[in-house]
């Protein structure tokens, strides 16, 4: 019982640190997983054994490893069912000769590099036990290694999937992984046997099981994949059959003499790919095998990696030798294919940084080598060094040979010609309203007031709903490309149903979504901003998971980093936009309030406005309002005439906006002090007039005065927009 107890909390250790290390990776932009594998290098003797001996020797005693090794095994071969059940032929089915090609020379220089440096390393770091051949297969096999799953999910992050170089990478991904894995079968063949003619009757099995599977195995899997469409849900009696055909198939791999990997890859290979079937399978699945098992996994290589055993420079210089090989094979092989094939010199070597990704399927091969014995603990701390530089390498790389605003202009959405032009052969920029949605069923009225503020007939206008679909999971199966095509094509639907809705008909050609995939809402919606040159950036305010404060959380972050002005609307309901209340003061932010209730009502012909001055008691009233006179001179008569200047005396101004916002549809009121929703010192908001406001508000922060909302749709007003303030 005790060994059981130590097992328990040694998980428990396990899980919880594997999610802090993970999460604080994820912060940097760098996959989870890379966060995981540091922290399983962080429980063993690399660092918690070096700094406290003794504690860590108590707590992961070597007699609970077995227990760990049984856990970490389990968790690999149902790691692999899920990688082969996300190998979809559609990543097949593009520049498939191009691929083939790249992925194999991709393949084929790292491995004869790895194997011509195993000449280098056998006598230093091998033994006689270990015959050549077999050492020089696995650091072959380990040098041309990609890992499909964390490459695939870089793609999708990076929104890659549809784009020439995404499909391609992809496509070489997965080429590359099924070569690798037989690669690495032959070389298991051969450690165990000793030379490679006694393999030949291993190989031969292997072979003679992975017909069988992809004949007769797949001809029963559909018959169940059949099954599960007339019940329409997988029945627990169901997904019991399908666990058995993985343990099933993976005894039998181990039993031919390969790995019980391979079995459970190869069924979910086999397995067919109905997309029902196969995203349920995958979420009932993966959450106890990522969460729970593959941790425990990590921690158990974590383990064995004993970084303190590189304690001479030699050493370090073979090990920075291993990085250089690794890393020169796959990008110099990788791009001079891409190249051949036709492919430009930016996407051949982003190509070439996408495909060293190596990651956890890097890690699988490793500790299957060491298991074998076929290498020692040094050399693999060398390789799991190796393992973790080439996937931590891979974002920043991708991101300074192929950049985002590249990638941007690839798969932003194209405006129709009425939306650039303005009926000359001159190039007019439009006015553009930016509008982040995160639900499209509730937000119809943040995108019909982004479209009355932004459309008139006097100049053109576009209004861009944006959805960004965060994932919250590297490994997750709605990350993978397929699924996350899937996601994006039913969020465009969503919104276009909602655009369908708009009001006035003629309105809605001008309205065009941008759907995207993100890992931080508030950054991508300020390089978008940027990227796109909008005016204005209009959000919905929403409940912060942690705060009351209306203006906290993300609507707070894109406040303070968006580089445009930034409104944020709380919608209470009214659908009305007839009457509009300004509370004004002297401040930029109100500024703007002012010159979108204006934008407002020029391009609402039966609109009407109040622009509210609060001052104290003894104040005198029209102290405030000479700058507002000196606007009101430039505008035309049929606008003006609609604009009542309101000058009240009173302790409170929120109050007294409060008392005024009764009789309107909407107040619009700057981020000032004045009215309780300024910026805080500590980074907080106060929220008051959002909380008692009785009409919709639209709160307001001005980025830069530059910024003309006017003198588009004014031409009385000359071009440079004048300040309200003194």
């Amino acid at each position: 019982m005790h060994i059981v107890i130590l097992v328990l909390v040694e998980v428990l250790i396990v899980i919880g640190l594997s999610r802090l290390v993970g999460l604080g990776f994820r912060s940097i932009k760098q996959p989870l997983v890379i966060g995981e594998i540091v922290a399983g290098i962080m429980l063993g003797p690399s660092l918690f054994g070096l700094v406290a001996p003794h504690v860590a020797v108590t707590l992961f005693p070597p007699e609970t490893f077995p227990f760990l090794n049984v856990l970490s095994q389990v968790g690999l071969i149902f790691f692999m069912f899920l990688i082969g059940l996300e190998l979809n032929p559609k990543y097949l089915s593009g520049q498939l000769e191009v691929a083939v090609l790249t992925s194999h020379v991709s393949i084929l220089v790292p491995f004869s590099l790895g194997t011509l440096l195993a000449v280098l390393l056998y006598p230093l770091v091998s033994n006689a036990s270990v015959s050549f051949t077999a050492f020089a297969l696995f650091l072959g096999a380990a040098m041309s290694i990609t890992a499909f799953p964390v490459l695939a999910r870089i793609i999708t992050e990076n929104n890659l999937q549809g784009t020439r170089l995404g499909t391609l990478a992809l496509t070489c991904a997965a080429v590359d992984d099924v070569t690798a894995w037989c690669l690495l079968a032959v070389a298991i063949a051969v450690a165990r046997t000793g030379n490679f003619a006694g393999a030949i009757p291993t190989i031969i099995a292997s072979i003679v099981y992975i017909g069988l599977m992809l004949t007769a195995g797949r001809w029963f899997l559909q018959r169940l994949a059949k099954h599960y469409l007339r019940a329409g849900r997988l029945s627990q009696l169901l997904l019991a059959g399908i666990y058995m055909a993985v343990v099933a198939s993976a005894l039998i791999t181990e039993l031919i003499g390969i790995h019980l990997i391979f079995g459970a890859f190869l069924l979910g290979a086999a397995m067919p790919k109905n997309e029902d079937l196969v995203r349920e399978l995958a979420v009932k699945t993966e959450d106890f095998v990522l969460i729970f098992l593959l941790p425990i996994f990590f921690a158990y290589s974590g383990l064995k990696t004993q970084i303190g055993l590189l304690n001479r420079p030699e050493l370090w210089l073979l090990c920075a030798l291993i990085l250089g090989v690794a890393i020169a094979g796959k990008y110099v092989g990788t791009y001079v294919a891409a190249r051949v094939s036709g492919i430009n010199k930016r996407e051949a070597s982003a190509l070439g940084w996408l495909m060293n990704t190596r990651g956890l399927t890097e890690l699988i091969v490793l500790n299957i080598g060491l298991e074998l014995g076929v290498i020692s603990p040094l050399i693999f701390t060398m390789l799991v060094i190796m393992a973790l530089v080439t996937t931590f390498m891979t974002s920043p790389l991708l991101e300074w040979t192929y950049p985002k605003k590249l990638i941007r202009l690839d798969v932003v959405e194209p405006e129709s010609e009425a939306d650039t032009t303005a009926g000359s052969e001159t190039y007019v920029r439009p006015y553009r309203i930016l509008v982040p949605v995160a639900n499209p069923s509730t937000q119809k009225g943040l995108v019909q007031l982004a479209v009355s503020i932004a459309l008139n007939s006097r100049h053109p206008a576009v209004v861009n709903p944006l959805s960004l679909i965060e994932f919250e999971e590297d490994y997750a199966f709605e990350s993978t490309p397929v699924e996350a095509d899937r996601l994006i094509a039913q969020r465009r639907q969503q919104l276009e149903e909602l655009i369908n809705t708009l009001e006035p008909v003629e309105t809605r050609s001008h309205v065009h979504p941008i759907i995207r995939i993100s890992s931080n809402v508030a950054r991508e919606t300020a390089q978008i901003a940027a990227l796109k040159q909008v005016d204005l950036i209009l959000v919905g305010w929403h409940r912060p998971a942690f705060s009351s404060n209306r203006l906290g959380g993300r609507v707070g972050q894109m406040l303070t980093t968006a580089p445009v002005d930034v409104a944020v609307f709380v919608d209470k309901g009214g659908e009305q936009l007839e009457s509009l209340l300004v509370p004004y003061s002297a401040n930029i932010h109100d500024d703007l309030a002012l010159i979108l209730a204006l934008r407002l009502l020029i391009n609402r012909e039966t609109c009407m406005l109040q622009i509210l001055q609060v001052v104290p008691e003894n104040q005198l009233k029209d102290e405030l309002s000479y700058e507002l006179h000196r606007m009101m001179e430039q505008l035309p008569s049929s606008v003006r005439d609609r604009i009542e200047i309101k000058i009240v005396q009173a302790p409170e101004p929120i109050q007294a906006v409060v008392e005024a916002s009764k009789n309107v549809d909407l107040t619009i009121a700057g981020t000032s002090r004045t009215w309780g929703i300024e910026r805080q010192t500590l980074g907080r908001y106060t929220d008051q007039l959002a909380i008692q406001c009785c009409s919709s508000l639209l709160i307001t922060r001005r980025y830069s005065q530059v910024t003309a909302h006017l003198a588009s749709v004014l031409t009385e007003v000359s071009s440079q927009e004048p300040t309200f303030r003194n």
